[in-house]
Order: C-alpha cells, then structure tokens, then sequence
C-alpha cells in the first residue's frame, strides 16, 4: 500500500506491558499507526470489524486460543497480513504455514537494546506487510516420485534465495522433489535463531536431507544446505566436489546472509552446471547474482507476481533479464526438473 496515508495496525498480545512497549515503538515511525490492542483473539476479532487494520501484530501464546489457531480462523473469513511475535520457538513456523506473511523474536523486555532492536525490526517488516498478498497455503503432499538418476543430472548445483514468505515457498518446492535431485544451497533471510530449527523442520517434512550448513559441507545427491543466520555462505568448487563456506561479514544489500553472495559464488564456480531460483521477497537481493548466473550459463527461474507475497526481488531479477523462466510457485517444482533433464 502507499504510504502516503498511515498503516493502520492492531496489536494483540495477553501482556498489557508488552501491548504498551509494542505500541509505543510503533507509533514513532510517522507512516504507522497502531489503531487498536487486543488481549485475547476474540477481542481482536471485535477491534478488527471495528478498526479495519491494514496490519496485525500477534503473540502466539495466549489465553482462549494460541495464535496458531487464530491465524488459522481468521484469514479465511478477514484477509489481514499477521506478522508473529514470539518467543524462540517452531511455533513461528506453524504460524507461518498458518497463514501468517513474517515473524519476529520476542526480546527480553528488561534489555532496552533488545527492545530498540524488535522495533526497528518490526516496523520494517509492518511496512513490507502492508502491501503483501494473504494467502491460506494448499496441503502439500510429499512428493513420492521416485525418478531415477539416469533422468535428472544430479552433477549440477540447485541455489535458491527468498525473504518475505520464503520459508512456505521453499517448503512448497522441496516437498515436491524426489531424493535424487542434486545438491542443493539455499539464502532465506531469517533470524540466526530460527535457520537450525528452518533446516531442521524441512528435514522432517521432505524427502531431502536438510541441515544449517557448516564450513567444509559437501553438496551432495538429494542434499540441502541453508545459509545459518547472520554468516554469508558461498560455493568453493575443490576437484569434482561442491564445498560451502560460512563466514561473517558486512551485510550486503541489508542482509546477512545474501543471496547475492551466494548466487554470486555459483556463477564463478559452477558456471553452465547450476540452476539458480529467486523466490518471493522484498527488495532486490540476488538479483545481479542470478544474472552472473545466467551469463556463466545457468538455467534460472523467477517465482511470478501473481504467487510472491512480496514481489520485489523476483521483479527486479525479471527487469533486469536474470530470469530465463518466469512462473508461479506451484510450477516452479516441475519447471526446475526439466531444466536438470
């Protein structure tokens, strides 16, 4: 939405405390306005037939019902963009698969450092929420396609990167591929906290094996590697194998990891042997780096807008001629295993 006129945002959450810090820190920014707080999700269904919210902050422990719940009851019948607070906990993942469009953590409120730090946070991702599109994720079922190694050239290397609603569409594409695909890198921007227990989720979900990659891992068949939290990650080609790196470093394009930096290390190092998917998410990381990929000769495909939560990086990847193929998330499984045929 433009922000020309004021986001209009309800906070619910059981702490009257918390409700008072959130909304002060949110009103400081002159383009938000947090019209209502609710303590419980029946009084934030009143505030929100009352107020009209463009955006909704909620706590997933609460009395009455958890905000998993709610989540799940209120987007069908009021299509609101919810962005989660919550403790450190997978609970932000079910409230992600729920419907809800982001998350941030919730710090320790005695830590005025930690408190200034999830209001900057936050009202980043209040204004992405504004504009981004709601939707009720289908039920995946797990791909059983058992499709033999002789049809898909496991010698390639697949790297992916995604921010806002990244964490479903990545769900959505590896829960589709057979265990026989080649080695997979993936950038989501996300919390240091939260890409163990984001690798560990897909492990458990997929046909794949997934972890947070470590310096030293080697792509493998059927492998996925997530850049942890806060390190950049990049390919090192060492004879016939595949290793990452994870290292420290500025942020670049306001994100550590990048996806740039990653898509970036594939173009040098993988050249025409790599497929590189740039996901749902604002702003316009990776980008530039799935271009170097195309003109090394890799395959590449942009998540379209109608299906991104947030069109802005897969945009500017299309503008710029990054993206060979441009297609929805639903395709994206299918469009990727033609490409390593």
């Amino acid at each position: 939405m433009s922000l020309d006129k004021k986001i209009r945002v309800l906070v619910v959450d059981d702490s009257r405390l918390f409700r008072e810090v959130l909304s002060r820190g949110i009103n400081s920014d002159p383009n938000i306005e947090v019209v209502a707080t609710a303590s419980d999700p029946f009084e934030a269904r009143d505030k929100i037939l009352e107020f009209s919210p463009h955006v909704m902050t909620c706590d997933v422990e609460m009395p009455k019902m958890n905000g998993i719940e709610f989540i799940r009851r209120l987007l069908p019948q009021y299509v609101i963009p919810v962005i989660v607070v919550s403790t450190v906990s997978e609970a932000v993942f079910d409230a992600m698969d729920a419907g809800a469009v982001d998350f941030v953590t919730k710090p320790d409120i005695q830590s005025p450092k930690a408190v200034e730090e999830l209001i900057i946070d936050l009202i980043a991702k209040i204004k992405i929420a504004a504009s981004a599109k709601v939707s009720i994720r289908p039920n995946i079922s797990i791909s059983n396609n058992k499709t033999s190694n002789n049809i898909i050239d496991s010698n390639k290397v697949i790297a992916i990167g995604a921010s806002t609603g990244g964490t479903e569409a990545i769900y959505n594409i590896l829960s589709r591929l057979p265990s026989t695909v080649p080695g997979i890198v993936i950038v989501q921007h996300i919390p240091a906290v939260f890409s163990n227990m984001f690798a560990q989720r897909l492990n458990s979900t997929t046909n794949l094996s997934v972890k947070e990659a470590e310096t030293g891992d080697v792509l493998e068949q059927g492998k996925v590697l997530i850049a942890p939290g806060n390190y950049h990650m990049r390919i090192k080609k060492l004879g016939s194998l595949y290793k990452v790196e994870c290292f420290q470093g500025e942020k670049v394009n306001g994100h550590c990891p990048s996806v740039d930096v990653l898509f970036e290390s594939v173009a040098k190092e993988c050249g025409s042997r790599a497929v590189g998917i740039i996901l749902t998410g604002m702003g316009y990381d990776g980008a530039k780096g799935l271009l170097s990929m195309r003109r090394q000769g890799a395959r590449t495909i942009g998540q379209d807008e109608k299906s991104s939560v947030v069109y802005g990086m897969p945009r500017v990847a299309y503008n710029i001629g990054a993206v060979e193929r441009q297609t929805s998330l639903e395709r994206i499984p299918d469009a990727l295993l033609s490409m390593l045929r």
